[in-house]
């Protein structure tokens, strides 16, 4: 029986191996940094920066739509609020 690695390693190979897949884990990734950049810029605080970052990076976009639904929330209708947060007063 394979190991869930080794599963995970093949699979990894066969969607490299597409120009697609490459293009799906480029455009993912630099999702992931552009949306990790504006948490961080938006929090002032270190922890809570590294906190959901982590969480975009297990959780993936999951993570982001809670933190976007939370500045929403948090804002006030204050749209230089939602996206500057604690930066903007």
């Amino acid at each position: 029986m394979d190991s869930p690695w080794g599963i995970f390693f093949a699979e990894g190979a066969r969607l490299l191996a597409m120009p697609w897949g490459i293009v799906s884990l480029v455009d993912l990734y630099v999702g992931f940094a552009l949306f990790s950049c504006w948490i961080a810029f938006r929090e002032k605080a270190l922890l809570p920066s590294v906190i959901w970052i982590i969480l975009m990076m297990v959780l993936g976009f999951w993570a982001g739509a809670l933190y976007t639904f939370i500045a929403l929330q948090t804002s006030g209708g204050d749209w230089k609020r939602f996206w500057y947060g604690k930066r903007a007063a």
